[in-house]
């Protein structure tokens, strides 16, 4: 019996410990602990609840997602008066960017709440975006858009939106640089192959060729993150011309 006391005591005051430490990051006390919780859990634990369905944060991240998106539209909708829907949606996919997520998530010290049975080492640096996206889906299963709102603007929009600075950046180089290679009716190819040399994670190496002159080169984890970093650096070599 002691020992379920122990037990008991030990949970209540993990718990006390948590809100907390949550309530610092929210600005709000939060109401249910358990959608928290399950907001931290990734999908390694291979936790389920009673009906054999997973508890991780992969739904909240998806509902997070989609509330994250209505709070930017519905605020650049007010900030940009005079802009049109392709100048809106473009805005919007700037400031709801991975990067911008991912830097949210790690200066907010999310990775500290996540229970996974994997390395911290061994995650990408969207995780900290992902969770981010989970946490906000939290706030509005336990308290409802006005927090979403109010949470977003205040983690979110007030701390790293700045206009002049978003209208100026670059989302996709590759785009970019293709759009500049039919505009000046130029060739452009990437050239892919697997190079995983002496590494244990598969690398892909691309080439950035423009009318058959290699420009750049560069390699990564993914076919797409390597073509976007050769893109990027095809675009400082010849970017006086662009």
């Amino acid at each position: 019996m002691n020992f379920f006391r122990k037990k008991l005591k030990l949970n209540s005051d993990d718990d006390i410990r948590f809100s907390n430490d949550l309530s610092k990051i929210l600005g709000f006390k939060p109401k249910s602990l358990s959608i928290y919780k399950k907001a931290f859990t990734h999908s390694s634990v291979k936790k389920i609840d009673l009906e054999g369905k997973p508890i991780n944060y992969e739904r909240l991240e998806f509902l997070g997602d989609a509330v994250i998106s209505t709070v930017i539209a519905a605020y650049l909708f007010k900030k940009a008066p005079l802009g049109d829907e392709g100048y809106l949606t473009q805005m919007r996919s700037k400031i709801v960017s991975r990067s911008y997520l991912n830097t949210i998530g790690k200066n907010l010290n999310l990775l500290d709440f996540v229970s996974s049975s994997v390395s911290e080492s061994r995650f990408s640096d969207n995780i900290h975006g992902n969770v981010f996206e989970a946490l906000v889906g939290a706030i509005y299963i336990d308290r409802g858009f006005a927090y979403c709102d109010d949470f977003i603007n205040n983690k979110l929009i007030i701390p790293y939106v700045d206009f002049n600075q978003l209208e100026q950046k670059i989302t996709s180089y590759k785009s970019l640089m293709i759009e500049w290679c039919q505009k000046e009716k130029k060739d452009i190819k990437f050239e892919i192959y697997e190079d995983s040399g002496n590494e244990l994670i598969k690398q892909y190496s691309v080439k950035l060729f423009i009318d058959g002159v290699q420009i750049a080169k560069a390699r990564d984890t993914s076919k797409k993150k390597a073509e976007e970093k050769t893109a990027q650096r095809g675009y400082y070599a010849i970017q006086n011309k662009i």
